[in-house]
């Protein structure tokens, strides 16, 4: 079931990191004031400083841990504050688990408060290392509890009970987004995950390195589409959880070898160490989101990437111009500085 009307004053945590940028954006698109929480830790300013010229936006550097205080209405609350990436939530072991706890409840508060509906997004990694293929919202998942993962595996795992213990107990209006792997512009190329890693690699003519032997699969989806699958339950009156991803499962030897054909380069393909615990298949079943959302992903796996490699061949062409303008303003004061003084005698 669709509500009615879109929503008017919209709060989004985690708003300046990579998904949540996009989703303040596409909020303000449709007309929606849109309130954005960061601490910074994994996102940036760089991802939001756009979005201050429209009058409709305001960005809040606080953390979710603490409480949040938000002055005036609101009615849509998008918890989207953690870190997601391996590389981030390993350097962030503990700030990750306070995130889906502390943050959650936080989150929920807010929501209590202002009478709004909350748009929690957890992530496929609930379900671990999936003994079930391709994987429903049914399924409890196979979870080391205690691995290197298991940081945010646990509190994406927490944070979903405590959003069902809320609507449970006190009736609060929530709805569960599984978010499976999402890609796209404004993804920072040094996080660890593999697209933007193998972009990078094979944009810089470097050795593309995928884990173990490159049979491991995950469903990629572009995150326009993962924004608009949020939109869409954050409009349905139904709690979840939900799968939001792409159906369309690829090993990432097949993702690498696509990478480098769409990015032109000769880079070679190289293999390294698989790490700990990581998911050998990774592929949601989508049916719920087609029925209950009328939602699937639109953008196809090559569009997704051109788009993206476009993105990150233009940044690397406007960081080597600063470099250069940098550089050249540094010679020119040396210069200046070396420069003999004239004088009469």
């Amino acid at each position: 079931m669709q509500r009615q009307g879109k929503h008017r004053r919209a709060v989004v945590t985690g708003g300046a990191g990579f998904v949540g940028s996009h989703l303040c954006e596409r909020l303000l698109d449709a007309g929606t004031e849109v309130v954005c929480v960061d601490n910074l830790a994994t996102g940036s300013t760089a991802n939001i400083e756009r979005l201050a010229d429209t009058g409709a936006f305001t960005f809040i550097e606080a953390d979710t841990t603490h409480p949040l205080n938000v002055p005036g209405p609101v009615d849509a609350v998008f918890h989207l504050a953690s870190a997601a990436s391996p590389r981030d939530y390993l350097r962030l072991p503990v700030e990750t688990l306070e995130a889906g706890s502390l943050g959650t409840r936080n989150a929920l508060d807010l929501t209590v408060e202002k009478g709004a509906r909350l748009v929690l997004a957890s992530t496929s990694e609930v379900y671990g290392d999936p003994l079930e293929h391709p994987q429903r919202e049914t399924y409890w998942g196979n979870v080391n509890p205690v691995g290197p993962r298991s940081v945010y595996d646990e509190a994406k795992r927490y944070a979903e009970a405590l959003a069902t213990a809320f609507h449970r107990a006190y009736g609060t209006d929530v709805g569960i987004a599984r978010i499976f792997n999402s890609y796209g512009p404004r993804m920072r190329g040094d996080d660890g995950r593999a697209i933007p890693t193998f972009v990078r690699q094979a944009l810089d003519g470097d050795p593309i390195t995928v884990s173990g032997d490159g049979l491991q699969t995950r469903s990629l989806c572009y995150v326009e589409d993962t924004v608009e699958g949020l939109l869409a339950l954050a409009a349905a009156d139904i709690t979840g959880p939900v799968n939001i991803g792409s159906p369309h499962e690829l090993s990432m030897l097949r993702l690498a070898e696509l990478v480098r054909g769409l990015a032109g380069s000769d880079s070679e393909i190289t293999f390294i160490g698989r790490p700990v615990d990581d998911p050998r298949f990774r592929r949601p079943d989508t049916r719920l989101a087609a029925e209950a959302l009328g939602w699937r992903p639109r953008v196809s796996m090559e569009e997704g990437l051109r788009r993206t490699i476009d993105w990150f061949a233009a940044r690397r062409t406007e960081e080597a111009a600063a470099a250069a303008a940098a550089e050249a303003a540094r010679a020119a004061a040396a210069q200046a500085a070396s420069a003999p003084v004239g004088g009469a005698s």
